[in-house]
């Protein structure tokens, strides 16, 4: 049985009943936010700001895309998607994996290429060297991993160089942080590098730090984006802070269709309100 949250059980008998009655924007594409594949328990988070999924349950959300009829894109093919609302009516995903963890290359992976699925890898490049270093308690990817998978069609993005909370530094520490690790990837994978992940959780609450960030991600070249918003990207979402869905081992095969679905986007809603609230009172 799935462990008690409430997100899910608003998710799965308020809001996914209620579906039909607002309906979806259209184009849409989900975009899910996965962070470290392994067996590795978090006992003392609580399920919805888990961070680990077990592989045994990224195998069953590959099932159920192919079972749905989706094809995974990179974040680049279905920021394109979004922005040609006359583009031929497909039902797109894309499978995001941010702090550029090892198990990515041992665990993630091999299921993909099972599935024939791709994916977009974000590496914050203060933690990708030569040889392991960790971030946190979880060993990151090498170079030569990075290029290796380059090779087999995963996209690499930047998650900045040092994972910082972009909101708390100056200006010209963001660019910096924005510049140079676009700038190593493409230097070690000899490619473009098209797409960021910002880290933390993105303070959209903040519309003049969202507008110099936007302006900042396009002058260095950037041209599709991801945030910690929850919710399913679509035709009405900045390019550059799209949209996802976060996902963890505790997603059963329920509630990743109910998220698929576009059930689960009233959190995103919730938090922004919860936020605006929060800064009318401060």
């Amino acid at each position: 049985m799935p462990r008690f949250r409430a997100d899910r059980l608003a998710t799965l008998y308020l809001f996914r009943p209620l579906g039909p009655v607002f309906g979806r924007v259209s184009p849409s594409v989900p975009i899910l936010m996965y962070h470290s594949i392994s067996m590795t328990d978090e006992p003392r988070c609580r399920p919805y700001f888990r961070t680990v999924t077990h592989p045994r349950v990224v195998r069953r959300h590959l099932e159920i895309l192919a079972r749905n009829g989706y094809r995974t894109a990179t974040l680049a093919t279905a920021g394109e998607r979004l922005r040609n609302s006359s583009a031929a009516p497909e039902k797109l995903v894309v499978l995001t994996f941010d702090d550029g963890y090892a198990d990515f290359c041992s665990e993630a992976f091999p299921l993909l290429s099972r599935y024939s699925c791709t994916a977009s890898v974000f590496l914050p490049t203060s933690y990708i060297a030569n040889q392991p270093r960790y971030f946190g308690d979880t060993a990151c990817l090498t170079w030569s991993q990075v290029r290796e998978l380059h090779r087999a069609g995963v996209e690499f993005g930047s998650h900045t160089m040092t994972h910082p909370q972009l909101a708390e530094l100056p200006g010209a520490e963001v660019e910096r942080e924005l510049k140079a690790s676009k700038a190593e990837i493409e230097d070690r994978i000899g490619a473009a590098v098209a797409s960021f992940a910002y880290p933390f959780a993105f303070p959209g609450h903040r519309p003049g730090f969202r507008q110099t960030l936007n302006r900042q991600l396009s002058d260095a070249g950037y041209l599709a984006g991801v945030c910690t918003t929850v919710g399913i990207a679509s035709s009405r979402s900045d390019p550059f802070f799209m949209e996802r869905l976060p996902v963890n081992t505790l997603d059963d095969d329920a509630l990743f269709e109910a998220k698929l679905a576009g059930a689960y986007d009233w959190l995103g809603q919730a938090q922004r309100l919860y936020k605006r609230c929060k800064r009318w009172r401060s």
